[in-house]
């Protein structure tokens, strides 16, 4: 692993203000936070930020039937999703909001040089028009029967009955979700962004399959959507909508909005400039074209074509740096199903906390199944009652408080500075560099499989010598402050190593300890007799199955 420090700005896909953070948004944040805290531990200089995504017509209409101003309701809900983000401890240093001054120039300065640049075209199209409403109506505020099975009270774009994929226009019967009336067709000029030029095609083939290291699958799916040079494949991308719309107006277009995909991901940099400005960084040194800095976007693979294409291609073209990576994850099912209303299995954020729940149980539940592929990830209930109680109770926790008392009663907390070259000991620190590649690499599951693996020799040693037996004989209180001693310090080693996935309980585990916050350097510094331990303190409790029902009661 390399010790230079790097320079990184990270950030979570920004959740839409129209509703609450759920389990499934969770496993993102949860997977971008533990690569983040790793990164801070190493010693690297690391900006995490992320925003509210507030524009848009369900923000409005949502607005409206709560008899609220957008902004009103866009601050309610900030507010919800900060909490929920504070309770499973995702550190961001900065969470903000795209409806922001910083975002609202940062957008009109990127289209104007877009527009500068050629790269946006004028085109009048036909859409649907909301006769009582008076506003143009998005794909999905409509519907009607499907085109082609017949199926009733389906989208606008696609049928969840058959799958097929369609344009509202070919909707039988179609009707607005907004009012019920029979929408119209209707011409609008929009502005587009000519993603199909050769110059972005060029670029993205390049940047897609040459110059950064997505995943392979994101790579395979770039190379279908860009397509071989000579194949023009990019489609352009729609980037304003018509008045009334809660967003941003275009600024040479009166009337004209930015469409919401268009500020959202700017909504990153508004949010890291906001930071930079209460913080005292250098924005522009941290997002020109040759930086030195890092620029990583943690997604799900669903949102891939805007952050893998169309970000890409906006910043190219404004003049900006691009990132250096965008990291997909796949979906969360529950029990081997998509979530679900109707279940209970469609879980909040807050419930999980006001039922009582350890959110630090999710943290680590999620990063046994995380790794750096798109697949999909399941959060099987009965599982997640026996891994939380087997690994973190049975297998880490354990080893402190089978030891702990010993030494604070017996020896008022002194360890054994001799009994720090056990070979257990040197074991344990070896698998520092193999345990850092993985976390850097995503690979959780297969990081805390081996930190389980160290748990359980420790647990073995603990076994064998069997404190509690030894504690019975005053002729052997020398080899009882060493068996203890080396216990507790293979169990401050497992701590750091945990640490990007459960950094409230190795808090405490630092406390007890008696030790200032664990870096990834410490896994050579010992404890030490000088700084004798506190008490131990119960760090965690069981997961019990009634919780789960109480939890999937909550969510009906």
């Amino acid at each position: 692993m390399s010790n230079s420090q790097r320079r990184l700005l990270v950030t979570s896909a920004l959740p839409y203000a129209n509703g609450q953070i759920h389990i499934g948004h969770l496993v993102e944040y949860v997977q971008t936070d533990i690569w983040v805290r790793f990164q801070r531990m190493c010693g690297h200089e690391v900006h995490y930020v992320g925003a509210d995504d507030t524009h848009g017509t369900p923000i409005m209409l949502r607005a409206e039937k709560e008899n609220l101003t957008p902004k009103e309701l866009i601050a309610n809900v900030w507010k919800e999703h900060k909490r929920d983000f504070d309770n499973f401890l995702i550190s961001f240093d900065n969470y903000y909001t795209t409806d922001s001054p910083e975002n609202e120039k940062l957008a009109q300065s990127i289209y104007l040089k877009l527009r500068d640049a050629g790269l946006i075209e004028k085109r009048a199209i036909e859409q649907a028009y909301d006769p009582v409403k008076e506003m143009f109506l998005p794909d999905r505020f409509i519907k009607g029967e499907c085109p082609k099975c017949g199926a009733k009270d389906q989208y606008g774009d696609n049928c969840e009955k058959c799958g097929a994929t369609y344009s509202p226009t070919d909707l039988k019967n179609p009707f607005s979700v907004v009012s019920g009336a029979t929408p119209i067709k209707k011409v609008s000029d929009h502005y587009f962004f000519k993603l199909s030029d050769p110059r972005c095609e060029e670029f993205l083939r390049d940047w897609t399959q040459v110059k950064t290291p997505l995943q392979p699958e994101a790579r395979n799916k770039m190379k279908e959507w860009v397509g071989q040079p000579g194949e023009s494949k990019l489609g352009d991308w729609d980037i304003s909508r018509d008045a009334p719309y809660f967003g941003f107006e275009i600024p040479d277009a009166p009337g004209k909005y930015f469409y919401v995909w268009l500020d959202a991901p700017i909504g990153y940099y508004a949010s890291f400039l906001n930071y930079c400005q209460t913080k005292g960084l250098n924005f522009d040194e941290w997002v020109k074209p040759d930086t030195t800095t890092e620029q990583y976007h943690f997604i799900g693979k669903d949102i891939l074509y805007f952050h893998a294409l169309f970000w890409p291609a906006t910043l190219k073209f404004a003049g900006y740096r691009t990132p250096t990576n965008v990291f997909a994850h796949g979906f969360l099912t529950v029990d081997g199903e998509k979530m679900s209303k109707s279940r209970g299995t469609l879980i909040s954020a807050n419930s999980v906390i006001e039922c009582g729940f350890n959110p630090e149980w999710f943290r680590y539940y999620f990063a046994t199944k995380l790794n750096d592929s798109m697949e999909d990830l399941d959060l099987n209930l009965q599982d997640f009652v026996a891994r939380v109680n087997s690994d973190l109770l049975g297998k880490y926790i354990n080893i402190a408080s089978r030891s702990a008392g010993f030494l604070v009663k017996r020896f008022g907390g002194v360890v054994s500075d001799e009994a720090m070259n056990n070979p257990l000991l040197k074991e344990i620190a070896a698998a520092s560099e193999k345990i850092a590649e993985l976390y850097e690499g995503r690979e959780y599951a297969k990081a805390l499989r081996t930190v389980m693996e160290l748990a359980d020799k420790v647990n073995g040693f603990v076994d064998e010598n069997k404190p509690w037996e030894i504690a019975k004989d005053p002729e052997r209180e020398a080899n009882l402050q060493r068996v203890c001693s080396i216990t507790l310090e293979a169990f401050r080693m497992l701590s750091l190593y945990l640490k990007p996935v459960i950094p409230q309980v190795v808090a405490s585990v630092e406390e007890f300890l008696s030790l200032p916050p664990l870096s990834w350097a410490n896994i050579n510094i010992p404890l030490s007799s000088k700084n004798p331990l506190k008490a131990y303190k119960h760090l965690m409790t069981r997961v019990e199955a009634p919780q789960i029902e109480a939890l999937l009661a909550a969510n009906l």
